[in-house]
């Protein structure tokens, strides 16, 4: 079985820009550089001939170049604890989410179960262990709220597996998809 998500991958320029931001937080699980994406659909486990069908049916995603911004940061999280820290994809981005829906689509026509919760872009920069102080996740994001990138240009988008590990997530690129 495999783990699978199509993602963006962020330009070295943009990822250092964001590992720059990623101290002085206790209780963050930092992202490393390599973990840096937007993630456009979630399959999740997945045999190898689902994969296959997967993989051609993305190969069928029509789109083409755009650029992105990624600006502020945030926190999602559940019941007043925060546990997890991100950066924000300006929006509203048509484009993306356009492509991000035909991601979907192309999982939904391969028979992967989809997530049903609106589409939030965004790069996840840490994880956050239950007991990081709350005013110390505010402090943060105050402090970086202001993030602005230079534009990205997106031409392309990738299959990826991910392995879960003890020291996190492991994201190994299986395919790549020009637009």
């Amino acid at each position: 079985m495999l783990r699978l998500f199509t993602a963006l991958t962020l330009p070295p320029d943009v990822g250092e820009m964001l590992q720059r931001r990623q101290s002085g937080l206790p209780g963050a699980r930092w992202r490393p550089l390599d973990a840096l994406h937007v993630t456009l659909a979630f399959y999740g486990e997945t045999d190898e001939r689902r994969a296959d069908d997967l993989a051609s049916e993305l190969a069928r995603v029509a789109g083409a170049p755009f650029e992105i911004v990624l600006k502020g940061v945030g926190a999602f999280g559940d019941n007043h604890r925060s546990h997890t820290l991100w950066a924000g994809v300006e929006t509203p981005n048509a484009r993306l989410s356009v492509l991000a829906g035909r991601c979907k689509a192309a999982g939904q026509r391969a028979g992967a179960v989809m997530e049903t919760r609106d589409y939030r872009p965004h790069v996840t920069l840490a994880y956050l262990k239950p007991q990081t102080n709350p005013d110390r996740i505010g402090a943060w994001m105050a402090g970086h709220n202001l993030l602005h990138s230079p534009p990205i240009r997106i031409d392309r988008f990738g299959l990826y597996s991910s392995v879960l590990t003890d020291s996190g997530s492991h994201y190994e690129l299986e395919r790549e998809y020009l637009l």
